[in-house]
């Protein structure tokens, strides 16, 4: 079995590959930094190019916990609220009165008695 570990080849490079530096990508753009405050407590500080009209978003989310975070440390954003998964009986039931559901009910069966697809 050969050994693996000789030879002088640079891995993980191409020939000329010299150090990532802001020679070569340029100089940095100027940055300002945001704090930002989530309910639980929680600051994320995002940094944001200085750029003529470039606005700061009001609300960032949270890295840490998903929250929505303001600028305003004593009144962050309020978590929002969740509503509960609905069948679509139940979006049904909240438009239609059980009178309504026996109407349509009883409409439908009679349509299909007309049929004589049920006795």
């Amino acid at each position: 079995m050969a050994s693996m570990s000789g030879g002088n080849a640079i891995r993980g490079s191409r020939v000329g590959a010299g150090p990532m530096g802001e020679a070569e990508r340029g100089e940095a753009a100027p940055r300002r930094t945001v704090s930002y405050w989530c309910a639980s407590g929680h600051e994320t500080r995002p940094s944001f190019a200085e750029e003529p009209g470039l606005v700061v978003p009001e609300e960032w989310d949270c890295p840490r916990c998903g929250l929505p975070a303001g600028q305003d440390k004593d009144n962050p954003p309020e978590p929002p609220r969740n509503e509960p998964y609905k069948t679509h009986l139940a979006y049904v039931k909240e438009r239609r009165s059980d009178t309504d559901g026996a109407a349509i009910l009883d409409e439908a069966l009679g349509t299909l008695r007309d049929r004589g697809l049920i006795q």
